[in-house]
């Protein structure tokens, strides 16, 4: 089901006017004015404490010293958070917006200066033995956990003179090329063959058709892609090889021996977990391959592969076609079955306008949670009127739950690792699969379950699934692109062999998506910004099996772990929730959960075909 304009009119919209009305306000402009004093003011308090790599015996003055930087230091970065966060909702939903743009830029030189207080903060900390600095600091003890991280991080820091110059340069290098990616892909449209006529829609759009009911709009929307992606294939290109470049080059200076130790590191995960993780998703493949040639029969492929336009397709036996205000109520009703205040949290994002749904020209794809002020949030999404959206919207109000748990938490404490921050969002998508699931049992519901499976299984195939070839993607991309720039041609075929590994037989090889490189901002905003999504998920289904086992008990200690997400590492977090992460024997625990649906989604299917 595709949306009208009055559809997407209807949608809420995220309103951000509480906070500051425009950008030409008062309040807006003192704001900005006065981050880029407090900045500055930063930097000159790390000087007047010679906040740098130090010789020294860790004194009371030490202590001292050391509540002094890291109080401030959360307060401007607290501040400043706000004020690009009150930017980004301009620009996020609307890239043409020049005001917004060139405000977003006017922050640029700002956060440069700040970017290297860390730095500089890590090799001051690491000057010193850490459990001395505790026991004479407040602030060092409340923050033990990050500041435990910024020693380790020391040893892969360049010198002070060339961290500062990179945080500057970036604004011009890897900052701008990521911008760049963003508006050529937000304001490009395309023209769809839909069966009552070609009609020209933003690419958010046409990629929502995906989850249309009519497989004619599906591949329609599809063809208009493969049609339209190459149009901006060489700018987007030219971003990717400087935004790689750059990092293979700051990762040697730096001493990482491969991107993916300072993804690893970035996220807090081992190399044990991470290694255990993937080979239980290798072993795991063939089931999903199982999957998709199962569904491939159930929309009558001949070849008993399916087709790329059909990945996302709602089962032939539903049109998955869902309103928005039939999305929220699943959403809420999961969600309250778990807690009345995560409930609640539903109404307050629609009540508050957290949430900006509709798909329009020069909105950016995908779906996002940001934090905004206290413990309020900011939820992106592309609305394609499916079920499928209200999985999506489960995720990110998850996102959003996850906010007000860290409201009290400070700047250093909330900094989450992408793999942790996916902890409740994941949680919060499984709460609305398992309430479903248990309102569908028995034979005459059969139709309805298949549908909820398989929104639920094409989520997981691409978080596990599309996310392995992403991987492989980028593992080989990092590896070329030492030697050489890639054109955009090698990039394509790049995609499919990796799209090959990955779907193997569940897919028919000749419908891959060789554009997936250039329409997935997670390449340009950072790197390896993929294995953590199945870090979330299958972390989040072992979450999901502790409630279960003692719901009472889960809830009381639920806030504060996931509050504690940005101050330990992933295995600490596994442990407090009584898990071993490095086993690869959880990971395909985690797994088993995903197999048994796919065993209960081929027996319904077969049940129905026969």
């Amino acid at each position: 089901m595709s949306n009208t304009t009055a559809d997407n009119e209807a949608l809420p919209r995220w309103s951000v006017a509480d906070v500051h009305e425009s950008f030409e306000s008062r309040s807006f402009l003192d704001a900005k004015e006065r981050a880029g004093a407090d900045v500055d003011r930063l930097v000159s308090l790390f000087d007047e404490h010679g906040i740098r790599a130090v010789d020294g015996e860790v004194t009371e003055a030490t202590g001292e010293t050391a509540d002094i930087v890291i109080s401030e230091f959360n307060r401007v970065s607290a501040d400043l958070d706000i004020l690009g966060a009150y930017i980004y909702a301009s620009v996020s939903t609307n890239s043409r917006d020049q005001v917004a743009q060139a405000t977003m830029s006017e922050l640029d030189p700002v956060e440069s200066k700040l970017r290297p207080l860390m730095a500089r903060l890590s090799d001051w900390v690491s000057s010193f033995d850490l459990d001395a600095l505790v026991a004479v600091s407040e602030q060092a003890a409340d923050h033990e956990g990050p500041l435990s991280r910024l020693v380790e991080r020391s040893t892969h820091q360049m010198s002070e003179a060339e961290e500062n110059l990179y945080a500057e340069l970036s604004n011009t290098g890897a900052g701008a090329w990521g911008r760049l990616q963003q508006e050529v892909t937000s304001q490009l449209s395309a023209e769809v063959e839909l069966p009552d006529g070609p009609e020209r829609l933003p690419m958010p759009a046409v990629r929502g058709l995906g989850t249309h009911a009519d497989p004619a709009v599906r591949k329609a929307a599809y063809d208009a892609e493969q049609v339209a992606w190459p149009t901006v294939e060489v700018p987007v290109a030219a971003a990717m090889n400087a935004i790689k470049g750059e990092a293979n080059a700051v990762n040697r200076r730096r001493n990482w021996s491969s991107p993916l130790d300072a993804s690893l590191f970035a996220n807090s995960v081992s190399r044990a977990t991470f290694d255990a993780m993937q080979a239980a998703v290798t072993a795991s493949l063939p089931d999903f391959h199982r999957w998709m040639q199962t569904k491939a029969r159930l929309h009558q492929h001949e070849s008993g592969t399916l087709p790329w336009w059909d990945l996302v397709a709602p089962a032939p036996v539903s049109s998955g076609a869902m309103s928005w205000d039939d999305g929220i109520d699943v959403v809420r009703n999961a969600f309250t079955g778990f807690s009345p205040t995560l409930g609640g949290l539903v109404d307050r994002a629609i009540d508050e306008q957290w949430i900006d749904a509709a798909p329009r020209d020069g909105k950016t794809g995908g779906a996002f949670c940001m934090p905004f002020v206290g413990d309020r949030s900011l939820v992106l999404l592309n609305w394609s009127g499916s079920a499928e959206s209200a999985q999506t919207t489960a995720h990110e109000l998850g996102h959003a739950y996850h906010n007000t748990t860290l409201a009290d938490r400070t700047s250093l404490q909330r900094r989450l690792p992408m793999a942790l921050a996916e902890t409740a969002s994941i949680f919060c998508e499984t709460l609305v699969v398992e309430a479903g699931l248990a309102r569908l049992e028995g034979d005459e519901h059969r139709s309805e379950r298949l549908a909820l499976l398989d929104i639920d299984l094409q989520g997981t195939n691409q978080v596990v699934v599309d996310i392995r070839s992403r991987f492989t993607f980028e593992t080989e991309l990092f590896a070329r692109r030492q030697r050489r720039t890639l054109s955009a041609a090698e990039m394509c075929e790049m995609m499919t062999e990796a799209q090959a590994d990955a779907y193997g037989a569940g897919l028919d090889q000749s419908t891959a998506h060789p554009y997936m490189w250039l329409l997935k901002p997670h390449y340009y905003g950072s790197h390896f910004y993929n294995w953590p999504y199945t870090y979330g998920l299958l972390f989040g289904l072992g979450l999901f099996a502790k409630y279960q086992e003692d719901p009472e008990r889960f809830r009381s200690g639920y806030d504060t772990l996931l509050s504690r997400a940005g101050m330990d590492t992933a295995e600490q977090l596994g442990e407090a929730f009584g898990l071993d992460v490095t086993d690869e024997a959880f990971w395909t625990a985690s797994l088993d959960v995903v197999r048994g649906r796919i065993d209960d989604y081929v027996d319904i299917a077969d049940s129905i075909g026969s």
